[in-house]
């Protein structure tokens, strides 16, 4: 009889383990209902030590150690070796949503083996993590802003769509797990002055701040954004991290947005430190967590929150909801979940910086150039003319040059790499640094160019020059640019070039925002602006100069003349600002790009003239390759405005990138509902749609007008 019990007891006993298991550790729960049991779990001290960045262990419960700050920009950053894909505005050039979609595909998939990997070896470390603080979508509007290179450019529609993309890549599509967590950031109406971003108020009207700051952000929370980070400044008063206008108001109670909301790091002691709001920081982490922060990227909360709820600024409950936030983005990365219960834990050391994703670095930096000038088609250069090739210029070789900011570790085909790599043995390449970035008087390889057959000169910033307050060491405004220029030392080394080589030179310029090209342009025969181009960026550069690939990238922000023509840059207005706004001179406008071939537009005549609320404007294009090669067009569809006070002098509301072979044809669709057309009414403080006559305008930039198509809109 002892027998059989013993028999009957071992065949019940894992039934009764799991009836046992806590409710939080059973996956096939709801969600919601294993994060309630979790918290309820918790003493109030353990709560607390979950809600910072570096969020500590609670072994009783078998919660690890974790540290939330990882960074994603264009590539897994600051972890070792992983994919290095052209910086954030470059990626924005191409004007291809679908293949940001894929970059962002392969660096989920390398964070998640890198995370694995280190997991395997009990290592819980910063930037080794799944909760990425990426993407950037805060709108350049003004190229002074040393970080605009980590944004999609200075139009919300395109940023919009463009972060929607990378989004949908990094978090992945498993209906249940998400392979790694995406942040939006940084909200909101942030884009300089760098060097003052933790004591500056962005005065701003509700019209711009709906229009133009709040848009992308808006259209990321509906795609399902896990994460939101709250900026350092003020606006109109308020520090964003203790905003009720900006989090409690707009983003959790209008957009019910359902994710967590994590602090920029330390922008809590910047409260009463610097805006000095506020008494101290007991009372910041109360009003932090009251307004919607979850998440705090130092140690403030971690510390203050206990004080805070003994001196009843917080209640438990109010904790418990923080807490419960980001609790929800752990569960759905599997972190309380056996390890084979993710599809993403097979993941490993092959799949880091393999063939298929250099492969794809190297198609995304393709994409990302853009040729600013081509006189007498001297572009693309057949291999067979040119027997000897001269390589010159700061930027030939440097790493930095070719990263960008935020940023991993990997094997760099630099630029005097790629060219040598593309012609062979057979053809004679030579390289000379040729100058530095400070002295205007002593050059080297004038001689050699002379004795080549072609020159390409790579000139331009690196990201010491531009960049984050800190990062960007050697620029002038603390990470901003003073002026649009090139260093000195760049423009009168191409001058003496173009005065002593009376051959072709190929001016290759790196940068992540608007330059002088102007300066530059008369001693060179064809310019390639590069962006910062990641580690493929030396061979996409030699597939274009010798036609392998016929250069596709269009400009995502506008090329000034001038700043003497832009408003002052710390106003926030955006009268006289991007190309929405601004009908002054430029050197190029947004959107442009040239190409090696030609293409000509025509619809099918089916274009309706009448809308109404509820409708979709829909065209169909014919797009013709007119030209000699194989080639990329990127379509884009503007609208123009009825004339009404403050209403932009163009937008950007549709965008289609179509691969035409030479002699060919391809036809796209471009839809655009009518709702994207409504505008802030600041009156009545709601979206409006204004009746009247549009055009829609379809061309290769945002001056360009191959096809206009007027219609009206009735309500």
């Amino acid at each position: 009889m002892k027998i059989i019990r013993c028999a009957l007891l071992m065949i019940l006993m894992p039934g009764l383990l799991c009836a046992q298991a806590p409710a939080y550790k059973n996956n096939k729960l709801p969600l919601n209902t294993r994060v309630k049991d979790l918290v309820s779990r918790l003493t109030l001290e353990e709560k607390i030590s979950l809600l910072g960045y570096n969020s500590k262990a609670v072994p009783r419960l078998g919660i690890p150690a974790y540290n939330w700050w990882n960074e994603g920009l264009h590539g897994v950053a600051r972890a070792g070796e992983a994919t290095i894909f052209p910086q954030a505005i470059g990626m924005a050039a191409t004007f291809n949503d679908e293949l940001i979609k894929q970059v962002s595909t392969v660096i989920s998939t390398e964070a998640r083996a890198k995370y694995n990997l280190a997991i395997a070896q009990d290592r819980h470390l910063q930037y080794m993590g799944l909760t990425f603080w990426t993407p950037n979508i805060n709108i350049f509007r003004d190229p002074r802003w040393g970080r605009g290179q980590e944004t999609y450019g200075e139009d919300p529609f395109l940023t919009s769509r463009m972060g929607a993309a990378f989004v949908k890549g990094l978090q992945g599509d498993d209906p249940k797990y998400l392979k790694a967590s995406a942040t939006a950031k940084h909200y909101a109406v942030h884009s300089g002055p760098e060097a003052g971003r933790h004591e500056f108020n962005a005065i701003i009207d509700e019209k711009d701040l709906r229009e133009t700051y709040l848009y992308a952000f808006k259209y990321l929370v509906d795609g399902g954004v896990e994460s939101v980070m709250c900026a350092y400044n003020r606006v109109n008063g308020e520090p964003c991290c203790t905003s009720n206008t900006l989090l409690s108001n707009i983003l959790l109670k209008e957009w019910q947005f359902k994710g967590h909301v994590v602090t920029d790091c330390w922008a809590l002691d910047d409260i009463f430190l610097r805006h000095k709001v506020m008494p101290d920081a007991v009372h910041v982490a109360a009003a932090a967590i009251k307004a919607g922060v979850d998440l705090d990227c130092s140690t403030m909360l971690q510390s203050e929150v206990m004080k805070a709820v003994k001196m009843k600024l917080l209640t438990v409950a109010e904790v418990d909801k923080a807490l419960s936030a980001i609790l929800r983005t752990e569960f759905k990365l599997g972190f309380y979940d056996e390890r084979t219960a993710t599809p993403y834990y097979v993941y490993g050391a092959d799949s880091v910086n393999n063939v298929s994703h250099i492969a794809l670095a190297r198609k995304v930096a393709q994409q990302s150039m853009v040729m600013l000038k081509n006189d007498g088609s001297i572009l693309p250069l057949n291999k067979n003319k040119y027997s000897s090739i001269m390589v010159v210029g700061p930027n030939a070789t440097s790493y930095d040059a070719m990263l960008g900011n935020y940023h991993g570790v990997s094997k760099v085909i630099n630029f005097v790499e790629g060219i040598t790599a593309a012609v062979g043995p057979g053809t004679r390449v030579e390289y000379d640094l040729g100058a530095d970035s400070r002295d205007t008087t002593h050059f080297g390889g004038i001689w050699a160019a002379q004795n080549s057959d072609v020159t390409v000169a790579v000139l331009g910033l690196s990201p010491v020059n531009e960049g984050e307050e800190g990062d960007a060491f050697l620029a002038a405004g603390g990470g901003d640019r003073l002026n649009l220029s090139l260093p000195e030392s760049h423009i009168k080394y191409l001058k003496k070039l173009r005065k002593e080589v009376h051959k072709p030179i190929i001016a290759v310029l790196t940068a992540g925002s608007d330059i002088d090209v102007e300066a530059i342009a008369p001693y060179a025969d064809a310019i390639i602006l590069a962006w910062y181009p990641g580690e493929q960026g030396g061979n996409a550069l030699a597939d274009l100069i010798f036609g392998d690939v016929s250069p596709s990238g269009h400009l995502p922000l506008t090329f000034y003349k001038s700043l003497d023509n832009l408003p002052d840059y710390k106003d926030y207005n955006m009268k006289g600002r991007t190309y929405r706004y601004y009908n002054g001179p430029v050197q190029y406008p947004f959107g442009f790009g040239l190409s090696y071939t030609s293409f000509k537009y025509s619809t099918d005549g089916s274009f309706k003239a009448d809308y109404h609320l509820g409708d979709t404007i829909t065209v169909n294009v014919n797009i013709n390759n007119t030209g000699n090669m194989d080639g990329d067009e990127v379509v884009q569809a503007y609208v123009k405005y009825p004339q009404s006070d403050r209403m932009p002098l163009t937008e950007l509301k549709a965008f289609k990138r179509v691969n035409v072979v030479k002699g060919g044809k391809q036809i796209i669709t471009i839809k655009i509902p009518v709702n994207e057309l409504q505008k802030w009414d600041l009156a009545t403080h709601k979206w409006k749609t204004y009746p009247g006559s549009y055009r829609l305008v379809l061309g290769s930039n945002s001056q360009d007008e191959k096809l206009v198509m007027p219609f009206n809109l009735t309500l």
